[in-house]
């Protein structure tokens, strides 16, 4: 749109437009938007939801293994212990760098064989609270390096930006969060954990892992309600991001309805779901009139409905061959008449009345069916 000021010079008002050309972004997203974002990997969810229910998966299992866990690490000490004089060279007093590499390397094996369960519930949990955020689709868009992303200027404005204020103040939370639960966890059993060194190995650990454990739980709790939030937020921005202005609308209507490919596939569409009503009429008819093998019409009367019979289907080749098949499940009578098929598969369409023309012949027809079936 151009304008004339009262100096005669032209400017164009879209220049002004909020959200550049196309004005303000105002319109909900269409499905096409929405699939192509999804295709480039752009979806709402959010790392902390994820995160928070690894924490509280992993010191739930921690609680109720942990005598597993340390029969597991008492096991491990054990066995390393146990194998020792295995890496020790004959004569020798002490172990040679090689030696201890080697052992360290067996007894790092057994520990990771112990965590293992850990590892593998972890990243299941992982992948099932991204299913449950985004579903499921594996798209490698985002892997691919982008031009952009390497020019400081952008860099400079991602820093800068809402969203990274945003990630700023979650962090500071998180960290509060986690020193002040750790503070309370630790000093709420302060009495307990000075006096340590007065009780058992066993007892010590117990008691050392409870609070870990406790503490645990309650910051993946917390951690819980914030990841909560930031899936909202991430919702609420999402869908903002993804809205469109009023051209964007209409150039993706233009684009989409003339691509000849989405205009075929919906043709296509289109004409099964009417091949599907179809077939499903074929039951309800009087007569099948075919060519014997070429062609097939299926035909109604109803007086009450219709002045003339009705073609309720009609097909070639393969079609005519299921519709005498249909028709044969329901013991519709076939009436072979090779004129009178061609003139109606050729001049009458599906739903339509015969036209006047046709109304003697097919009325012997339904006369000889008639009489049959009530012979």
């Amino acid at each position: 749109m151009t304008e004339w000021n009262h100096t005669g010079l032209s400017y164009q008002l879209q220049w002004f437009a909020k959200d550049g050309p196309g004005g303000e972004k105002t319109e909900e997203p269409t499905a096409k938007k929405l699939q192509d974002a999804r295709k480039d990997g752009k979806v709402a969810k959010s790392k902390e939801l994820s995160s928070a229910f690894d924490l509280i998966v992993l010191f739930l299992l921690l609680k109720v293994f942990v005598s597993y866990v340390y029969d597991g690490f008492l096991n491990v000490f054990t066995y390393t212990w146990g194998k020792i004089p295995e890496f020790v060279k004959s004569g020798a007093r002490e172990m040679s760098g090689q030696g201890t590499a080697a052992l360290l390397q067996v007894a790092l094996q057994e520990i990771l064989m112990l965590l293992l369960p850990f590892f593998v519930a972890g990243v299941l949990v992982a992948i099932v609270i991204n299913i449950f955020q985004v579903g499921w689709k594996v798209t490698t868009k985002p892997m691919k390096p982008k031009l952009d992303k390497f020019n400081p200027i952008n860099g400079f404005k991602r820093i800068c930006s809402k969203d990274s204020l945003f990630e700023l103040l979650k962090s500071f939370v998180k960290i509060f969060v986690i020193i002040y639960i750790a503070y309370t966890s630790i000093s709420k059993n302060a009495d307990e954990l000075f006096f340590l060194y007065d009780i058992p190995l066993m007892q010590a650990i117990i008691l050392c892992g409870q609070v870990i454990i406790d503490a645990g739980l309650k910051i993946g709790l917390v951690y819980l309600l914030v990841g909560i939030g930031d899936y909202i937020y991430q919702k609420h921005k999402f869908h903002e991001e993804m809205k469109m202005t009023k051209q964007e609308v209409k150039d993706e209507y233009k684009n989409t309805e003339g691509n000849p490919e989405i205009k075929g596939k919906q043709r296509q569409r289109m004409q099964e779901a009417s091949r599907r009503r179809m077939m499903q009429d074929v039951p309800k008819a009087d007569v099948i009139i075919t060519n014997p093998t070429h062609i097939s019409v299926a035909l109604q009367y109803d007086a009450g409905a219709a002045k003339a019979p009705v073609v309720l289907a009609k097909g070639e080749d393969y079609l005519a061959l299921k519709i005498r098949e249909v028709a044969k499940e329901h013991q519709i009578e076939l009436v072979e008449n090779k004129p009178l098929a061609r003139m109606l598969y050729a001049n009458v369409d599906i739903g339509q009345e015969i036209p006047p023309e046709l109304y003697q012949a097919v009325a012997e027809v339904l006369a000889m069916v008639y009489n049959l079936k009530n012979s």
